[in-house]
């Protein structure tokens, strides 16, 4: 269902004249290691495999290709996020080879009775959103797709980042999210407050995200409402290289103090429970690394893990209302 592009990585691997390649996979497509380390092989080089989970282009593997004598990086599913590698780093994206074609025609019913829809979809299928536009607008419907902006390609959305969404929500009714799963859709919603059908082309199937998304969005105003009452704060600084944002966790940290809270900076690679429970005298938390931990795994967590938008809630900078308006990240 997707593309390796195994000739372009044994023709890198020859012009780098790489010795040792760490090879990093996103969960989906772990099971393709063994078989793209024996292309790496042939090559003529080491190959590596990274068990860890890898959650995006922001989770480079950088660290562990440093201590293991890699000499390149070759890091599958995600586009280009870092605008400098401390190791040599080929992106192969993985783009999907599966038709949308039948996926979007269940989508239609279903967006009946708007007349401008956004389209958004991941790395995997930016080249499907053509096809999408047109048989959309053979319905007669208008379509939009936000430029690249941040990101690599017009109307590409990441977990953490749908700037490409936001920059058309306002002029349009609703989005058409290509692609499979549920998170990216529901980053989608919860980020624009615009109502968001999923195309999966993998199930052949259509449906829409919106009552998950108002599950979601009284999860996040009940987890509020307790950090509000918490006086211990912790505020989270991811390590993994694109995660890394000390200045604003400063920043969170000085409101918070001026609200009248405690509050810390820890440093965390890997946010997890298990993590969490090291520290009973904390009361909540604040997730400057990545957002999705926050919105996805809540409960998970025994005390209440904020996003930095929420963090501004709590610290009464801006009201529920208005972080409604403009995101939960």
């Amino acid at each position: 269902m997707f593309d390796f592009e195994e000739e372009r990585l044994r023709q890198e691997i020859v012009k780098l004249g790489a010795k040792r390649v760490l090879i990093q996979l996103p969960e989906g497509l772990k099971g393709e290691a063994p078989r793209l380390a024996k292309v790496i092989e042939k090559a003529g080089a080491l190959p590596i495999v990274s068990a860890d989970p890898c959650y995006g282009a922001c989770d480079l593997a950088t660290s562990e290709a440093e201590s293991l004598g890699a000499d390149l990086i070759v890091h599958y599913g995600h586009a280009k996020l870092l605008k400098y590698e401390r190791v040599p780093t080929i992106y192969i994206e993985a783009r999907a080879t599966i038709s949308v074609a039948e996926a979007v025609e269940k989508a239609l019913p279903l967006m009946a009775n708007w007349h401008k829809i956004g389209l958004a979809t991941t790395v995997q299928h930016v080249q499907t959103l053509d096809e999408a536009r047109e048989m959309l607008i053979r319905t007669g419907k208008t379509v939009m797709v936000g430029d690249a902006g941040r990101l690599n390609y017009p109307g590409q959305v990441i977990g953490c980042d749908y700037s490409n969404a936001k920059s058309i929500a306002e002029y349009v009714e609703g989005f058409l999210f290509v692609g499979g799963g549920r998170f990216h859709a529901l980053g989608l919603t919860l980020t624009t407050f615009k109502s968001t059908v999923v195309a999966d082309p993998y199930e052949k199937r259509a449906y829409p995200i919106d009552g998950e998304a108002q599950r979601v969005q009284k999860q996040r105003w009940a987890c509020i409402q307790e950090a509000q009452k918490a006086k211990t704060f912790a505020v989270l600084v991811g390590l993994k290289p694109g995660q890394k944002r000390l200045e604003e966790a400063l920043n969170i940290r000085e409101k918070l103090e001026r609200a009248g809270k405690d509050a810390y900076i820890f440093a965390v690679r890997e946010i997890t429970p298990e993590t969490i429970m090291n520290f009973p005298t904390v009361d909540a938390y604040i997730n400057t690394a990545c957002p999705r931990v926050s919105l996805d795994a809540s409960s998970k967590f025994s005390k209440p893990m904020l996003t930095m938008s929420e963090a501004l809630v709590v610290a009464g900078e801006i009201s529920w209302s208005e972080l409604c308006k403009r995101g939960f990240f």
